[in-house]
Parts: C-alpha cells; sequence; structure tokens
C-alpha cells in the first residue's frame, strides 16, 4: 500500500491514456498515483500498431515501459481495484479499494477503459487478439493477402465497414452474413468490391490450438479462414462515473466528456476508451495527455485561489 494518503491527482486505470496523462503530470511535479487492476484490454494481442515510433510493440512491453517512466520522476503505482469514490464537503475525493482501505486526492481521472463482449461462438474466446480480431488498422496488415473471414453480428454497421476494409488487404474475404439481413444495394455493392458473401449463421472455429481452419456454418458447411473479424459489443468500464452523477450522452448512452475530459462533476476528468470506446491506443494516450494539461491548469488555479485567500490583507 502507498504510504501517502493524500494526492493532487488519482489516476484509475494505467493503460495508454492513464500513463501518458501520468507522465504529463509527475513531469509537471504534481503528486500522482496511478491505480490498476492489472487487465489490459489487449493483453491477448502479441504486438500493437499504428503509433509511430512503438509500431509492433508488445502491449505489455508498452505498457512496462510507461510505468518505468513515470516512476523515474516520482510517480507511484498501486495494484488494486477501486470500489467506491465519494466526494467530500471540502470538494476533495475518497477512493476506496476492495480490501477496506482508502486514499484521497483533490482531482480523479478515469481511464479504466472499455471489456469487449464477444460473442458466444465455440473458438472465438481462446483466439481472441492472435487469429480473431475486431480493428482492421491494428491487424489488417498483419493477415495481408490472407483468407480472411468476416462474422456478423450485432454491430451491424461495423461488420459491414470491417469486411469493405478488409477487402484492401486480401483478395479472398467473405462475409458470413450471421443474422445480418443485407438490402440487395448492400450485397452489390460488397460483391463488387471483391467481398464473398455467405448467408448463414457461425456454429464455431475450427483448428488445432493456436491456428485457425475454417468457420463452421449451422448447416454444416464451413469457409476456409486463416484469420477472421469480428464487431463485438464494447462495453465501457464507466461504473465509477455513473456512480459519481457523471452525465452520460443521450445520443450515444456514453458518459459525456468534452474535449479536455471534463466530465459535468468538477474534479472529475475521463480519458481514453472509458468514454470514446474507437480509440486506439494512439488516440487513447493522446487524449491522456491533452487531458492532464487541463487538469495540472485546474490544480494550479486551485493553488492560486488558496494562496490569495491565506494573503494577509
Amino acid at each position: 500500500m502507498d504510504e501517502k494518503q493524500h494526492h493532487d491527482v488519482i489516476i484509475i486505470g494505467a493503460g495508454a491514456a492513464g500513463l501518458s496523462a501520468g507522465l504529463v503530470l509527475t513531469r509537471a511535479r504534481a503528486d500522482v498515483l496511478l491505480i490498476d487492476a492489472g487487465q489490459p484490454r489487449n493483453a491477448p494481442a502479441e504486438h500493437m500498431h499504428g503509433f509511430v515510433s512503438r509500431d509492433g510493440m508488445p502491449p505489455l512491453d508498452f505498457l512496462a515501459a510507461g510505468r518505468a517512466e513515470i516512476a523515474s520522476y516520482g510517480g507511484r503505482f498501486l495494484a488494486a481495484s477501486v470500489v467506491a469514490i465519494e466526494r467530500s464537503a471540502d470538494a476533495s475525493f475518497g477512493v476506496t479499494f476492495a480490501d477496506g482501505t482508502a486514499q484521497t486526492c483533490r482531482a480523479i481521472l478515469v481511464a479504466t477503459g472499455l471489456v469487449d463482449e464477444l460473442p458466444d461462438i465455440r473458438g472465438v474466446a481462446e483466439r481472441w487478439g492472435t487469429l480473431v480480431h475486431h480493428c482492421p488498422y491494428c491487424h489488417g496488415h498483419e493477415v495481408r493477402e490472407q483468407k480472411i473471414a468476416v462474422i456478423g453480428g450485432p454491430q451491424r454497421e461495423m461488420s459491414l465497414k470491417q469486411a469493405g476494409l478488409i477487402r484492401r488487404y486480401s483478395d479472398s474475404v467473405t462475409l458470413i452474413t450471421n443474422g445480418i439481413d443485407l438490402t440487395p444495394a448492400e450485397l452489390i455493392r460488397l460483391t463488387a468490391f471483391g467481398v464473398a458473401v455467405e448467408h448463414g449463421f457461425v456454429s464455431g472455429l475450427t483448428g488445432a490450438p493456436g491456428s485457425l481452419d475454417a468457420i463452421e456454418l449451422t448447416d454444416g458447411s464451413a469457409v476456409t479462414s486463416d484469420a477472421a473479424f469480428i464487431a463485438p459489443r464494447q462495453a465501457p468500464r464507466d461504473a465509477l462515473l455513473r456512480s459519481l452523477g457523471c452525465q452520460t450522452d443521450p445520443a450515444t448512452g456514453l458518459v459525456g466528456a468534452d474535449g479536455s475530459g471534463q466530465t459535468s462533476v468538477p474534479g472529475v476528468w475521463a480519458a481514453g476508451n472509458v468514454v470514446t470506446p474507437t480509440a486506439q491506443v494512439i488516440t487513447a494516450a493522446g487524449a491522456g495527455s491533452a487531458t492532464a494539461i487541463v487538469i495540472n491548469g485546474w490544480l494550479l488555479q486551485q493553488d492560486l485561489d488558496a494562496a490569495s485567500v491565506a494573503r494577509p490583507q
């Protein structure tokens, strides 16, 4: 347990957004405690992509490097799960952990990310992040010229977009509708673009551990595949933000945060996938950096106000 009990900022979630914010704030000489439960979303992936100077880096190596940088500036880390955040009468925050202990801070940054809710299809979970992917920009180049299947699902528009994007990487792309009813226009557009369309429902994925041979359909047929893409539902880990009373966006249902990450609750910010599910690693890191600068400015204004009040008249 961190011996110091009160901090300038507590950052909940030490992924790309949280680490980036932590680096900016510790370099600005703020007292920062980063809390992380050790469940990074991209842990199953062997590499991450699209992050300039870090392309192809294993995600866990990226996290370790970020932690080392922050620690070198005095930032502290705590492996714990946060169960509650309460706002005190003096506008500070109390953060309670699963073991019953607590620490306090002046400002909160929630960067807890999201959970990919995988479809209940045999063989998907054990191949997630290695042979079954969701982001063409993150993994499309690595499966170029392979036989690729796009499995449709509840995120209809994203499934269709995946099929089109993946076609740029391979001449052998099959969209398995899996419950999606294509309009005649959609069918024409996809097939004209070179995407094969298989109407049917998926029963499972086949192949030895660490490999993928085919996507089996409930009618007994199969689509030979080397890799697959799905569009899972994405559930932000935003329970803490909601418990604080942060307002949600009526259009998206997501907790709302402005361009600086400020929520509707003073002193509470959010960055990364918890409020922007589509953010990639580099995007989340950028959001964390921008939010940290605003938080540091907010802390400065508090200090200036306090100093003015304390000055003898």
